[in-house]
């Protein structure tokens, strides 16, 4: 077991690529969640505070998840694709807490909190495949 982790192949088994990925998420979430409610407070609107705090805990994301999470090189390729994920995700979640809001009656957080579970798995597998796949 240990000469399977001094090779690194553990490092890229899917399910404990998952806890990390989650982990990152928790201190991820934590960090939009404090950005969307302060947004919310100083009055800005519930769909772009939702994209800005989502791009908050993406910031944080991309460095933890990078050296932890995926072992990964850092290059200008897993940058740009590693955006495009976030922008989709941001995306992603802007639209569904509108959605949940005007069109399920959610409050804004119950709603944006509610977005947090399938934008993190759809992330987690964008991220594997595209941003830090070895290549």
């Amino acid at each position: 077991m240990r000469a399977l982790a001094e090779t690194g192949l553990r490092r890229h088994d899917p399910l404990p690529q998952l806890a990390r990925f989650l982990a990152v998420g928790v201190a991820n979430t934590l960090i939009s969640l404090a950005v969307y409610r302060g947004l919310l407070a100083a009055g800005t609107p519930y769909p772009a505070a939702a994209a800005l705090a989502f791009a908050a805990g993406a910031v944080n994301g991309y460095a933890l998840n990078r050296v932890w999470t995926f072992a990964a090189r850092d290059t200008a390729r897993a940058r740009a694709v590693y955006v495009a994920v976030q922008v989709a995700g941001a995306g992603s979640s802007s639209l569904l807490v509108l959605l949940l809001v005007e069109g399920a009656g959610l409050g804004r957080l119950p709603a944006y909190l509610a977005t947090l579970p399938p934008v993190t798995l759809l992330a987690f597998a964008a991220n594997r495949r595209w941003t830090f796949a070895a290549r």
